[in-house]
Protein backbone atom coordinates (compact mmCIF):
# COMPACT_ATOMS: atom_id res chain seq x y z
CA UNK A 1 0.00 0.00 0.00
CA UNK A 2 1.50 3.38 -1.03
CA UNK A 3 2.29 5.35 2.01
CA UNK A 4 0.30 8.41 1.30
CA UNK A 5 -2.61 10.07 2.98
CA UNK A 6 -5.72 12.90 2.05
CA UNK A 7 -6.76 15.11 4.39
CA UNK A 8 -10.00 17.47 3.84
CA UNK A 9 -9.38 20.18 5.97
CA UNK A 10 -6.84 22.35 7.73
CA UNK A 11 -8.42 22.98 11.16
CA UNK A 12 -7.32 21.44 14.38
CA UNK A 13 -8.54 17.88 13.70
CA UNK A 14 -6.49 17.67 9.95
CA UNK A 15 -3.13 19.54 11.11
CA UNK A 16 -3.02 17.45 13.95
CA UNK A 17 -3.94 14.13 12.22
CA UNK A 18 -1.39 15.46 9.01
CA UNK A 19 1.75 16.48 11.56
CA UNK A 20 1.47 12.95 12.74
CA UNK A 21 1.19 11.17 9.55
CA UNK A 22 4.51 13.67 8.32
CA UNK A 23 6.32 12.91 11.18
CA UNK A 24 6.71 9.56 11.03
CA UNK A 25 7.61 9.22 7.67
CA UNK A 26 4.23 9.27 5.55
CA UNK A 27 3.36 11.87 2.39
CA UNK A 28 0.47 13.77 3.13
CA UNK A 29 -1.76 15.95 0.76
CA UNK A 30 -3.86 18.38 2.75
CA UNK A 31 -6.88 20.16 0.96
CA UNK A 32 -7.89 23.91 2.62
CA UNK A 33 -10.21 25.79 0.78
CA UNK A 34 -9.20 29.22 3.05
CA UNK A 35 -8.02 31.44 1.52
CA UNK A 36 -9.69 31.01 -1.45
CA UNK A 37 -13.38 30.32 0.27
CA UNK A 38 -14.22 30.63 3.57
CA UNK A 39 -17.51 29.69 5.73
CA UNK A 40 -19.82 32.00 7.57
CA UNK A 41 -17.56 31.47 10.96
CA UNK A 42 -14.08 31.69 9.82
CA UNK A 43 -11.99 35.39 9.39
CA UNK A 44 -8.47 34.72 9.04
CA UNK A 45 -6.25 32.56 6.51
CA UNK A 46 -4.57 31.14 8.79
CA UNK A 47 -4.73 27.28 9.21
CA UNK A 48 -6.10 25.47 12.89
CA UNK A 49 -8.52 28.35 13.39
CA UNK A 50 -10.01 29.04 16.94
CA UNK A 51 -13.44 30.50 15.84
CA UNK A 52 -15.62 30.78 19.03
CA UNK A 53 -13.32 31.24 22.21
CA UNK A 54 -9.12 31.21 22.94
CA UNK A 55 -9.89 28.83 26.26
CA UNK A 56 -8.96 25.33 26.00
CA UNK A 57 -10.19 24.45 29.81
CA UNK A 58 -8.41 23.39 32.46
CA UNK A 59 -5.16 22.27 33.07
CA UNK A 60 -5.62 19.79 35.87
CA UNK A 61 -5.61 16.11 35.19
CA UNK A 62 -8.39 16.14 37.91
CA UNK A 63 -10.11 17.83 35.20
CA UNK A 64 -11.18 15.11 32.02
CA UNK A 65 -10.13 18.14 29.34
CA UNK A 66 -7.39 18.49 31.27
CA UNK A 67 -6.40 14.68 31.31
CA UNK A 68 -6.97 14.22 27.87
CA UNK A 69 -4.53 17.13 26.82
CA UNK A 70 -2.03 15.60 28.99
CA UNK A 71 -2.65 12.35 27.23
CA UNK A 72 -2.24 14.28 24.06
CA UNK A 73 0.73 16.22 25.37
CA UNK A 74 2.58 12.56 26.01
CA UNK A 75 1.98 11.06 22.73
CA UNK A 76 3.75 14.42 20.69
CA UNK A 77 0.92 16.90 19.87
CA UNK A 78 1.36 19.82 17.65
CA UNK A 79 -2.16 21.22 18.87
CA UNK A 80 -0.63 21.36 22.77
CA UNK A 81 3.07 22.40 21.38
CA UNK A 82 1.34 25.10 19.96
CA UNK A 83 -0.97 26.13 22.60
CA UNK A 84 1.86 26.39 25.07
CA UNK A 85 3.74 28.60 22.86
CA UNK A 86 0.98 30.77 22.26
CA UNK A 87 -0.17 30.30 26.02
CA UNK A 88 -1.59 33.79 28.11
CA UNK A 89 -2.81 33.70 31.58
CA UNK A 90 -5.94 32.05 32.78
CA UNK A 91 -5.73 30.69 35.97
CA UNK A 92 -5.94 27.41 35.75
CA UNK A 93 -6.91 27.35 32.43
CA UNK A 94 -4.99 26.68 28.92
CA UNK A 95 -5.60 29.98 27.03
CA UNK A 96 -3.55 31.22 24.41
CA UNK A 97 -3.37 33.90 21.70
CA UNK A 98 -5.42 32.77 18.83
CA UNK A 99 -3.39 34.12 16.55
CA UNK A 100 0.23 33.02 17.19
CA UNK A 101 -1.53 29.96 18.43
CA UNK A 102 -2.89 29.53 14.30
CA UNK A 103 0.07 31.24 13.03
CA UNK A 104 2.78 28.68 14.78
CA UNK A 105 0.31 25.55 13.57
CA UNK A 106 0.40 26.95 10.28
CA UNK A 107 3.93 27.43 9.93
CA UNK A 108 5.18 23.61 11.46
CA UNK A 109 2.56 22.36 8.57
CA UNK A 110 3.79 24.43 5.69
CA UNK A 111 7.46 23.34 6.52
CA UNK A 112 7.27 20.49 6.87
CA UNK A 113 8.28 18.72 3.69
CA UNK A 114 5.82 15.25 3.39
CA UNK A 115 3.01 17.72 3.69
CA UNK A 116 1.81 18.89 0.06
CA UNK A 117 -1.21 22.04 0.96
CA UNK A 118 -3.82 22.17 -1.63
CA UNK A 119 -5.57 25.20 -1.39
CA UNK A 120 -8.70 24.03 -3.30
CA UNK A 121 -12.22 23.33 -2.31
CA UNK A 122 -12.72 19.38 -2.23
CA UNK A 123 -16.14 18.70 -3.76
CA UNK A 124 -16.28 14.86 -4.34
CA UNK A 125 -15.07 12.14 -2.34
CA UNK A 126 -14.54 10.68 -5.70
CA UNK A 127 -12.49 13.03 -6.81
CA UNK A 128 -9.72 12.16 -4.42
CA UNK A 129 -7.90 8.18 -4.93
CA UNK A 130 -6.57 6.18 -1.63
CA UNK A 131 -6.69 6.95 2.10
CA UNK A 132 -9.55 10.03 2.86
CA UNK A 133 -9.50 11.89 6.60
CA UNK A 134 -12.66 13.96 6.57
CA UNK A 135 -11.69 16.42 8.89
CA UNK A 136 -13.94 19.42 7.46
CA UNK A 137 -15.36 20.67 10.81
CA UNK A 138 -18.66 21.72 12.11
CA UNK A 139 -19.58 23.95 8.86
CA UNK A 140 -18.61 21.87 6.52
CA UNK A 141 -19.45 23.16 2.89
CA UNK A 142 -22.82 22.29 1.15
CA UNK A 143 -20.97 20.71 -1.76
CA UNK A 144 -18.87 18.07 -0.23
CA UNK A 145 -21.59 17.55 2.21
CA UNK A 146 -23.90 16.28 -0.70
CA UNK A 147 -21.09 13.80 -1.72
CA UNK A 148 -21.07 12.37 2.00
CA UNK A 149 -24.95 12.33 1.62
CA UNK A 150 -24.31 9.55 -1.21
CA UNK A 151 -21.68 7.88 1.00
CA UNK A 152 -23.36 7.57 4.00
CA UNK A 153 -27.34 8.59 4.06
CA UNK A 154 -29.29 11.33 4.50
CA UNK A 155 -30.75 9.81 7.89
CA UNK A 156 -26.78 9.24 9.24
CA UNK A 157 -25.91 12.95 8.94
CA UNK A 158 -27.29 15.92 11.09
CA UNK A 159 -27.20 19.88 10.04
CA UNK A 160 -26.57 21.68 14.29
CA UNK A 161 -26.21 20.24 17.47
CA UNK A 162 -28.75 21.10 20.32
CA UNK A 163 -28.09 18.67 23.07
CA UNK A 164 -29.37 19.04 26.62
CA UNK A 165 -26.42 19.03 29.63
CA UNK A 166 -25.51 15.54 31.25
CA UNK A 167 -24.61 15.01 34.86
CA UNK A 168 -22.84 12.42 36.94
CA UNK A 169 -25.50 9.70 38.07
CA UNK A 170 -22.87 10.43 41.23
CA UNK A 171 -24.24 14.13 42.09
CA UNK A 172 -27.51 13.41 42.44
CA UNK A 173 -29.85 13.21 45.37
CA UNK A 174 -31.69 9.99 45.13
CA UNK A 175 -33.44 11.01 48.78
CA UNK A 176 -35.58 13.17 46.30
CA UNK A 177 -35.09 11.44 43.18
CA UNK A 178 -37.35 8.94 42.08
CA UNK A 179 -37.39 5.88 39.22
CA UNK A 180 -40.38 5.11 36.92
CA UNK A 181 -41.80 6.00 33.54
CA UNK A 182 -45.09 7.98 33.32
CA UNK A 183 -48.00 6.36 35.01
CA UNK A 184 -45.49 3.84 36.48
CA UNK A 185 -45.00 5.24 39.56
CA UNK A 186 -47.34 7.67 40.07
CA UNK A 187 -49.52 6.70 43.32
CA UNK A 188 -53.32 5.04 42.11
CA UNK A 189 -57.03 5.99 42.93
CA UNK A 190 -57.37 4.61 46.91
CA UNK A 191 -53.92 3.60 47.26
CA UNK A 192 -52.58 4.22 50.74
CA UNK A 193 -49.07 5.93 51.12
CA UNK A 194 -47.66 2.82 52.23
CA UNK A 195 -48.92 0.59 49.89
CA UNK A 196 -48.12 3.08 47.24
CA UNK A 197 -44.35 2.89 48.53
CA UNK A 198 -44.19 -0.43 48.86
CA UNK A 199 -45.41 -0.92 45.17
CA UNK A 200 -42.79 1.20 44.22
CA UNK A 201 -39.88 0.09 46.07
CA UNK A 202 -40.29 -2.81 44.16
CA UNK A 203 -40.16 -1.08 40.30
CA UNK A 204 -37.25 -1.65 38.57
CA UNK A 205 -34.72 1.01 37.44
CA UNK A 206 -36.49 1.68 34.13
CA UNK A 207 -34.36 4.23 31.81
CA UNK A 208 -35.33 7.46 33.92
CA UNK A 209 -35.07 9.13 36.70
CA UNK A 210 -37.34 12.04 38.10
CA UNK A 211 -37.47 15.01 39.88
CA UNK A 212 -39.95 16.82 41.16
CA UNK A 213 -40.79 20.36 41.75
CA UNK A 214 -42.99 22.14 43.81
CA UNK A 215 -44.81 25.30 43.27
CA UNK A 216 -42.03 27.77 44.83
CA UNK A 217 -39.60 25.71 43.54
CA UNK A 218 -40.40 25.64 40.16
CA UNK A 219 -41.13 29.27 39.89
CA UNK A 220 -38.04 30.28 41.39
CA UNK A 221 -36.69 28.36 38.78
CA UNK A 222 -38.36 29.60 35.98
CA UNK A 223 -37.67 33.36 36.99
CA UNK A 224 -33.99 32.52 36.68
CA UNK A 225 -33.53 30.50 33.88
CA UNK A 226 -35.58 33.69 32.18
CA UNK A 227 -32.95 36.27 33.39
CA UNK A 228 -30.01 34.02 32.92
CA UNK A 229 -27.04 35.16 30.43
CA UNK A 230 -27.37 33.39 26.90
CA UNK A 231 -24.02 32.32 24.28
CA UNK A 232 -24.38 34.87 21.31
CA UNK A 233 -25.59 32.65 18.19
CA UNK A 234 -24.17 33.72 14.67
CA UNK A 235 -26.92 34.77 12.18
CA UNK A 236 -26.50 31.91 10.34
CA UNK A 237 -27.05 29.53 13.17
CA UNK A 238 -30.38 31.46 14.01
CA UNK A 239 -33.20 30.03 11.73
CA UNK A 240 -32.10 26.29 11.58
CA UNK A 241 -31.50 25.85 15.30
CA UNK A 242 -34.50 27.78 16.40
CA UNK A 243 -36.78 26.23 14.01
CA UNK A 244 -35.18 22.33 15.12
CA UNK A 245 -35.38 22.56 18.58
CA UNK A 246 -36.75 25.68 21.07
CA UNK A 247 -34.02 26.35 23.47
CA UNK A 248 -36.14 26.13 26.89
CA UNK A 249 -34.95 29.40 28.19
CA UNK A 250 -36.97 30.33 25.01
CA UNK A 251 -39.61 28.37 25.68
CA UNK A 252 -40.31 29.49 29.87
CA UNK A 253 -40.38 33.12 28.13
CA UNK A 254 -43.64 32.29 26.81
CA UNK A 255 -45.09 31.73 30.32
CA UNK A 256 -45.25 30.66 33.57
CA UNK A 257 -47.18 27.32 32.98
CA UNK A 258 -44.99 26.44 29.55
CA UNK A 259 -42.44 24.19 30.88
CA UNK A 260 -45.47 22.91 33.34
CA UNK A 261 -47.15 22.00 29.82
CA UNK A 262 -44.16 20.72 27.93
CA UNK A 263 -41.16 19.16 29.03
CA UNK A 264 -41.70 19.34 33.33
CA UNK A 265 -45.28 18.28 32.43
CA UNK A 266 -46.01 16.29 36.13
CA UNK A 267 -48.95 14.16 34.88
CA UNK A 268 -48.45 10.14 35.40
CA UNK A 269 -46.02 11.07 38.62
CA UNK A 270 -46.27 11.38 42.25
CA UNK A 271 -43.69 13.13 44.74
CA UNK A 272 -41.54 11.14 46.96
CA UNK A 273 -41.95 14.34 49.74
CA UNK A 274 -45.61 14.58 49.74
CA UNK A 275 -47.48 11.22 48.11
CA UNK A 276 -48.99 14.12 45.86
CA UNK A 277 -48.31 14.58 42.17
CA UNK A 278 -45.62 17.20 41.99
CA UNK A 279 -46.34 20.80 40.71
CA UNK A 280 -43.39 19.95 37.81
CA UNK A 281 -41.35 16.99 36.75
CA UNK A 282 -38.22 17.04 35.44
CA UNK A 283 -36.91 13.97 33.51
CA UNK A 284 -33.38 12.47 33.81
CA UNK A 285 -32.42 9.81 30.85
CA UNK A 286 -29.83 7.33 31.25
CA UNK A 287 -26.97 7.81 28.60
CA UNK A 288 -25.22 4.62 29.24
CA UNK A 289 -26.14 1.41 29.57
CA UNK A 290 -24.09 1.54 32.83
CA UNK A 291 -26.28 3.81 34.14
CA UNK A 292 -23.00 6.18 35.17
CA UNK A 293 -24.51 9.64 33.32
CA UNK A 294 -28.30 11.29 33.03
CA UNK A 295 -29.13 13.35 30.06
CA UNK A 296 -31.66 16.17 31.47
CA UNK A 297 -34.78 15.00 28.80
CA UNK A 298 -36.01 18.46 26.76
CA UNK A 299 -33.26 21.07 28.55
CA UNK A 300 -31.68 21.87 24.89
CA UNK A 301 -30.30 25.46 25.66
CA UNK A 302 -28.34 28.28 24.82
CA UNK A 303 -27.03 29.63 28.54
CA UNK A 304 -23.46 30.26 29.02
CA UNK A 305 -21.78 27.12 30.70
CA UNK A 306 -21.65 28.74 34.06
CA UNK A 307 -25.06 29.78 34.26
CA UNK A 308 -26.22 26.52 33.10
CA UNK A 309 -24.61 24.60 36.46
CA UNK A 310 -26.56 27.80 38.77
CA UNK A 311 -29.61 27.48 37.42
CA UNK A 312 -30.03 23.82 36.50
CA UNK A 313 -28.43 23.16 40.42
CA UNK A 314 -32.13 24.36 41.39
CA UNK A 315 -33.68 22.04 40.16
CA UNK A 316 -34.52 19.65 43.43
CA UNK A 317 -31.75 16.96 43.75
CA UNK A 318 -29.31 18.77 41.38
CA UNK A 319 -27.88 20.74 44.29
CA UNK A 320 -24.62 19.18 43.96
CA UNK A 321 -24.70 18.16 40.29
CA UNK A 322 -21.67 17.41 38.38
CA UNK A 323 -22.01 18.56 34.72
CA UNK A 324 -20.18 15.92 32.29
CA UNK A 325 -21.41 18.02 29.25
CA UNK A 326 -23.22 21.66 29.60
CA UNK A 327 -25.33 21.68 27.00
CA UNK A 328 -25.26 23.75 23.90
CA UNK A 329 -27.15 24.81 20.95
CA UNK A 330 -24.90 25.50 17.45
CA UNK A 331 -24.78 24.90 13.59
CA UNK A 332 -22.79 21.75 13.54
CA UNK A 333 -22.22 18.97 10.52
CA UNK A 334 -21.78 15.62 12.32
CA UNK A 335 -22.37 12.04 11.79
CA UNK A 336 -24.13 9.37 13.20
CA UNK A 337 -20.47 7.78 14.52
CA UNK A 338 -21.70 5.30 16.84
CA UNK A 339 -23.48 3.57 13.36
CA UNK A 340 -21.00 4.36 10.85
CA UNK A 341 -17.43 4.26 12.92
CA UNK A 342 -15.15 1.97 13.99
CA UNK A 343 -13.09 2.93 16.95
CA UNK A 344 -10.40 4.13 15.08
CA UNK A 345 -13.02 7.05 13.55
CA UNK A 346 -12.58 4.45 9.86
CA UNK A 347 -15.86 4.30 8.16
CA UNK A 348 -17.12 0.61 8.36
CA UNK A 349 -18.24 0.00 5.41
CA UNK A 350 -15.05 2.01 2.91
CA UNK A 351 -12.05 1.63 4.95
CA UNK A 352 -10.50 4.03 3.01
CA UNK A 353 -12.33 6.69 4.76
CA UNK A 354 -11.77 8.45 7.94
CA UNK A 355 -13.51 11.35 9.94
CA UNK A 356 -11.43 13.39 12.49
CA UNK A 357 -12.50 16.57 14.53
CA UNK A 358 -16.70 17.67 15.87
CA UNK A 359 -17.91 16.06 12.11
CA UNK A 360 -17.35 12.49 13.45
CA UNK A 361 -19.14 13.08 16.63
CA UNK A 362 -16.74 14.95 19.15
CA UNK A 363 -17.39 18.01 20.56
CA UNK A 364 -14.53 20.94 21.54
CA UNK A 365 -11.24 22.26 20.45
CA UNK A 366 -9.09 19.79 22.11
CA UNK A 367 -11.45 16.48 21.73
CA UNK A 368 -11.15 17.33 17.65
CA UNK A 369 -7.81 17.81 17.69
CA UNK A 370 -7.36 14.20 20.05
CA UNK A 371 -9.65 13.10 17.08
CA UNK A 372 -6.91 13.85 14.44
CA UNK A 373 -4.57 12.60 16.65
CA UNK A 374 -6.50 9.36 16.85
CA UNK A 375 -7.06 8.91 13.01
CA UNK A 376 -3.72 9.35 12.41
CA UNK A 377 -1.78 6.98 14.57
CA UNK A 378 -4.24 4.59 13.22
CA UNK A 379 -3.40 4.97 9.80
CA UNK A 380 0.21 4.69 11.10
CA UNK A 381 -0.50 1.37 12.16
CA UNK A 382 -2.44 0.14 9.50
CA UNK A 383 0.79 0.98 7.20
CA UNK A 384 2.55 -1.23 9.78
CA UNK A 385 0.22 -4.30 9.14
CA UNK A 386 -1.77 -4.04 12.37
CA UNK A 387 -4.70 -2.65 14.12
CA UNK A 388 -4.38 -0.29 17.29
CA UNK A 389 -7.16 0.50 20.07
CA UNK A 390 -6.35 2.72 22.42
CA UNK A 391 -6.84 1.78 25.81
CA UNK A 392 -10.17 2.53 27.36
CA UNK A 393 -9.03 3.41 30.85
CA UNK A 394 -7.87 6.59 28.78
CA UNK A 395 -9.64 9.73 27.77
CA UNK A 396 -8.42 9.21 24.30
CA UNK A 397 -9.55 5.60 24.46
CA UNK A 398 -13.08 6.51 25.86
CA UNK A 399 -13.10 9.04 23.08
CA UNK A 400 -12.84 6.93 19.92
CA UNK A 401 -15.61 3.87 22.33
CA UNK A 402 -18.22 6.48 22.42
CA UNK A 403 -17.70 7.62 19.09
CA UNK A 404 -17.75 4.37 17.68
CA UNK A 405 -20.60 2.90 20.07
CA UNK A 406 -24.56 2.80 18.84
CA UNK A 407 -26.78 5.02 20.82
CA UNK A 408 -29.97 5.82 19.91
CA UNK A 409 -29.84 9.84 21.24
CA UNK A 410 -26.46 9.75 19.71
CA UNK A 411 -24.90 13.58 20.07
CA UNK A 412 -21.35 14.85 19.96
CA UNK A 413 -19.32 14.92 23.51
CA UNK A 414 -16.79 16.45 25.18
CA UNK A 415 -14.07 14.73 27.12
CA UNK A 416 -15.44 13.65 30.73
CA UNK A 417 -14.82 11.22 33.20
CA UNK A 418 -18.42 9.38 32.68
CA UNK A 419 -17.63 7.78 29.71
CA UNK A 420 -14.28 6.28 31.19
CA UNK A 421 -13.86 3.08 32.51
CA UNK A 422 -14.97 3.16 36.28
CA UNK A 423 -12.31 2.38 39.00
CA UNK A 424 -13.15 -0.82 40.12
CA UNK A 425 -13.12 0.49 44.61
CA UNK A 426 -15.16 3.37 45.47
CA UNK A 427 -14.30 6.63 46.17
CA UNK A 428 -16.29 9.23 47.33
CA UNK A 429 -14.03 12.36 47.67
CA UNK A 430 -14.79 13.63 43.53
CA UNK A 431 -10.97 15.17 43.87
CA UNK A 432 -9.66 11.96 45.01
CA UNK A 433 -11.65 9.67 42.93
CA UNK A 434 -10.82 11.92 39.10
CA UNK A 435 -7.01 11.83 40.65
CA UNK A 436 -6.95 8.17 40.93
CA UNK A 437 -8.85 7.82 37.13
CA UNK A 438 -6.39 10.04 35.84
CA UNK A 439 -3.34 8.14 37.47
CA UNK A 440 -4.18 5.10 35.99
CA UNK A 441 -4.83 6.33 32.74
CA UNK A 442 -1.49 8.52 32.27
CA UNK A 443 0.66 5.26 33.70
CA UNK A 444 -1.46 3.25 30.64
CA UNK A 445 -1.29 6.29 28.16
CA UNK A 446 2.94 5.72 29.16
CA UNK A 447 2.63 1.87 28.49
CA UNK A 448 1.03 2.14 25.64
CA UNK A 449 3.56 4.87 23.80
CA UNK A 450 6.39 2.39 24.71
CA UNK A 451 5.07 -0.33 23.02
CA UNK A 452 4.94 1.49 19.95
CA UNK A 453 7.68 2.92 17.52
CA UNK A 454 6.46 6.21 16.79
CA UNK A 455 8.09 9.49 16.48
Amino acid sequence: MERKVNIIGAGLAGCECAYILAKNGIKVRLYEMKPNFKSEAHKSDEFAELVCSNSLKSELITNACGLLKKEMEMLGSLFIEAAYNAKVPAGQALAVNRDIFSKYITKKIKENENIEVVYEKVKSLNDIDGIKVIATGPLTDSVLMNSLKDKIGQEDLYFYDAAAPIISSDSIDMNIAYWGDRYEQERKRNESIDEWKERISKISKSDYLNLPMNKEEYERFCNELVNAEVVTLHDFEKKDIFEGCMPIEVMAKRGIDTLRFGPLKPVGFTDLRTGSRPYANVQLRMENVEGKSFNIVGFQTNLKFGEQKRVFSLIPGLKNAIFERYGVMHKNTYINGGKLLDNNFCLKKDNNIYFAGQISGVEGYVESAASGMMVAYSIIERFNGSELVFPEDTMLGSLAKYVSTENVNYQPMNANFGIIKPLDRKIKDKKQKYTAIANISLDSIERFKNSKSWR
